[in-house]
């Protein structure tokens, strides 16, 4: 790892009720990914699956943009990035709502496509212009975009290494939010927010399923479904909701 942060500088955590706020913090670099950032990232990322207090996070970047990819320097330097690596093809457990600005490009488009949500500012640019440089999208872009954005934008991204903006990105269902510039964070706070009022196990299995029914065949999508209903419709608060609803008072989740 580097020694120029330490992976608690790299990124940052702040709770915001049951919302876990985390900041990619390496602006000089454009919070590209090295050691510390890669370790940091996946320390918090722990602490949002396994709080019962926390339902969803918020992941953004400080600066000029939300990532511009990989830290060659750190890359050439041996720095280990294999958490990193591990995140983007497993992702979280919980909703995960990422915060553009300004870009989300290379490896850092990948890492944004590792969460289920996206708000983006108005004009900023989402690629992989990998092909520009003699290198391809090795981090997930080339298997997740044709499932975002379609078979033919991806394939336009890829191999023209152009970028789109947020508001192309929203028109193909790739960004569900386009928000005025120095908004994204606040406004993927309230989407988050709105994720954290419901049954965390509820969250959990719909965010699961909603994965599966992209790659899966239907039969072995309905056999994970039913499993999932195993769970959540024997759960505590699969009997707290009704209860709550039928005395009409806010239910209190427990995530059991």
């Amino acid at each position: 790892m580097s020694e120029e942060t330490t992976e608690e500088e790299a990124v940052l955590t702040e709770r915001r009720g049951r919302v876990l706020l985390i900041t990619l913090n390496r602006p000089e670099a454009l919070n590209s990914i090295n050691g510390a950032l890669s370790h940091g990232l996946v320390a918090a990322i722990d602490v949002l699956d396994n709080d019962p207090e926390l339902t969803a996070g918020v992941l953004t970047g400080t600066g000029r943009g939300f990532s511009s990819g990989m830290d060659l320097k750190a890359f050439a330097r041996g720095e280990d990035i294999g958490p990193m690596m591990k995140f983007i093809r497993n992702g979280s457990e919980k909703a995960l709502i990422g915060a553009i600005e300004g870009f989300a490009l290379a490896g850092g488009l990948e890492l944004a496509l590792t969460c289920d949500l996206l708000v983006a500012a108005e004009g900023a640019k989402l690629g992989i212009p990998e092909a520009k440089v003699g290198l391809i999208a090795a981090g997930g872009g080339l298997h997740r975009l044709p499932s975002r954005v379609g078979f033919g934008k991806a394939m336009e991204m890829a191999i023209t290494a152009d970028p789109i903006t947020a508001e192309e990105a929203a028109e193909y269902g790739l960004v569900n939010r386009v928000v005025p510039a120095g908004t994204a964070v606040e406004a993927a706070l309230d989407l988050a927010e709105r994720v954290a009022q419901n049954a965390p196990l509820s969250v959990s299995s719909s965010k699961r399923l909603i994965r599966a029914a992209v790659n899966d065949t239907e039969e072995a999508f309905y056999e994970a479904q039913n499993a999932e209903m195993g769970i959540i419709f024997t759960s505590n608060d699969s009997k707290e909701g009704p209860k709550a609803f039928a005395e009409k008072r806010p239910p209190k989740w427990t995530g059991t």
